[in-house]
């Protein structure tokens, strides 16, 4: 399938590696042309190598910075001439016991999780909407849905988000104008992230990473953890010319582990 989007612009967040890498490259590959952000400068450069090496690759930008500042935001966006495509992402929160979390840890998380996807939605959206054409996905948590105990910096912050969204997703002077909004919410995939909040139970349990992730595993109805390459396969779907009658969802991408309906 042509997803229709060769030659626009896209700015990818914390797109070094895990997930944020995955929809890069599954932009590159349909021609699109990407800037891509990370703190790490040197990550995010073997990153950019890569995606430029891939079939169909058009240009690819890096800028190293903090996306959750002013100044990150600002140069991520000086080095992208239109965004037609924003996906929003940045590292999550860490695990704990809420009874440790002082406000500091509270508004770092919704910081980063929430109020950095909405400034970067109010920076670009007006434009997309200008010019007929826009699409923003903005990468969230399965744990949206069905909140993780450990993860509740995580859980508070990018609900708020999820709130924030289904309302402006559904402005008719966006939606109407061909901009489209939603949220994609990974669940276990097999990323540095997932390891890394494994490392201090696992540790406490007794158990190496592995063998304390491999319960969860099984308990996965596929059967595996997912891969970045096809979150990224379903990123660019919802930013092609397809989607254009799809906006304010939340897509859960789990390998069918939330038991619900709805």
């Amino acid at each position: 399938m042509d997803l229709g989007i060769a030659g626009k612009w896209a700015l990818v967040c914390a797109a070094s590696k895990g997930l944020g890498k995955g929809c890069a490259a599954a932009l590159v590959r349909e021609g699109v042309n990407v800037v891509i952000t990370a703190r790490g400068a040197e990550a995010l450069q073997a990153t950019a190598a890569e995606l430029r090496a891939l079939p169909g690759a058009a240009e690819v930008r890096a800028v190293a910075g903090d996306i959750t500042t002013a100044d990150g935001r600002a140069a991520a966006l000086a080095a992208c001439p239109q965004v037609d495509l924003l996906v929003n992402n940045a590292g999550g929160p860490p695990p704990g016991d809420f009874r440790d979390w002082d406000r500091d840890a509270w508004i770092k998380a919704v910081d980063a999780n929430m109020l950095t996807p909405i400034e970067l939605i109010k920076a670009t959206v007006d434009g997309m909407a200008a010019r007929g054409f826009g699409r923003v996905v903005n990468i969230t948590s399965g744990a949206v849905k069905a909140p993780i105990d450990f993860l509740g910096l995580s859980n508070g912050a990018r609900s708020g988000l999820t709130g924030f969204v289904a309302g402006l997703a559904r402005q008719p002077r966006l939606a109407g104008a061909n901009v489209t909004i939603n949220n994609l919410l990974p669940g276990a995939f097999d990323t540095d992230r997932l390891r890394g909040t494994a490392v201090a139970p696992a540790a406490k349990a007794g158990k190496t990473v592995d063998e304390f992730l491999e319960p969860r595993r099984q308990a996965i109805p596929a059967r595996r953890f997912g891969a970045a390459d096809e979150f990224g396969a379903v990123c660019a779907f919802l930013c092609s010319v397809h989607a254009g009658y799809l906006t304010g969802q939340n897509i859960l991408v789990d390998g069918g582990a939330y038991p619900g309906t709805f």
